[in-house]
């Protein structure tokens, strides 16, 4: 982990987000991409007359609070790059990742005490949805990022075996145990016990080529996807849940409708998304 982006809008769960990417660039000895998307208009910055004069006051205010803003104790001894955006586009971000090649998004959110939609309509969902590369979602101050147990909700599905594997990486660097979560759910995709464990079988063979990881797979039955991770989450003392998602599309397979928002809404421990990748 190389290069971590932020994405800073002034408000207290934008510092958390700054604090905890901070933490994890000190850890990985990684650069900070601190990045500012200002709120101008287009009328504002094409008119004519006295309006541009206007505009590089509010430019050269804005970009002094951000420059005061990263003046934090915690960044010291770190590698910090600004970078502002003069819209609040937040697809760039993506774009902002592909151009510095960074390996991690780290955002805050306000969660069910605030802005209510996570993946729907936020500006979280955005990112998320657009971004290629893995998105950590924070609601508030971590004080450890050691993220030593994981519980990684998996459906066993073939398409998501490559970004599971994505996963394992990040993790095993972190030095981080990861659980497997799969929920299973009273209605037309319940499944026996046998079949679960032939659903495991087959992902973990093609997926690594053996069943080293089988006694890392946690099964639990529950009315709803977001209610099984969460209380599985609690059972294996989990300081992270990490869930994939397939971007625009929504969630992958069983992960329909908002479990993500409900995830991310009622969690007090982070959230880490992997993008499915076809």
């Amino acid at each position: 982990m190389k290069k971590i982006i932020v994405p800073i809008d002034f408000s207290e769960h934008s510092e958390y987000a700054l604090n905890t990417a901070a933490k994890l660039a000190k850890k990985n000895n990684a650069e900070l991409l601190a990045l500012h998307m200002l709120e101008m208009s287009e009328v504002m910055l094409t008119a004519g007359g006295e309006e541009p004069q206007k505009v590089i006051y509010f430019l050269k205010l804005a970009e002094q609070r951000f420059e005061d803003f990263l003046k934090k104790d915690y960044l010291k001894d770190i590698k910090v790059t600004p970078i502002v955006k003069h819209f609040k586009v937040f697809s760039e971000v993506n774009e902002i990742a592909k151009k510095y090649d960074a390996d991690l998004i780290v955002m805050g959110s306000h969660g069910a005490s605030g802005v209510k939609e996570f993946f729907i309509g936020s500006n979280t969902e955005r990112v998320v949805r657009n971004a290629d590369i893995p998105v950590l979602v924070v609601k508030n101050h971590v004080p450890q990022i050691n993220f030593e147990v994981v519980a990684y909700a998996c459906d066993f599905s073939e398409d998501s075996i490559k970004t599971y594997l994505d996963a394992v990486k990040i993790f095993e660097k972190m030095g981080s145990k990861m659980y497997l979560v799969y929920v299973n759910l009273p209605n037309d995709k319940f499944r026996n016990s046998l079949e679960i464990e032939r659903l495991a079988v087959n992902f973990f063979t093609k997926a690594e080529g053996n069943l080293d990881r089988m006694d890392d797979v946690y099964y639990t039955s529950d009315y709803s996807v977001e209610d099984g991770i969460l209380s599985s989450s609690i059972k294996i003392g989990a300081d992270l849940i990490a869930i994939p998602t397939h971007g625009r599309k929504g969630l992958s397979h069983f992960f329909q409708g908002s479990v993500g928002e409900d995830v991310a809404n009622h969690s007090t421990l982070p959230v880490i998304t992997f993008k499915i990748k076809s």
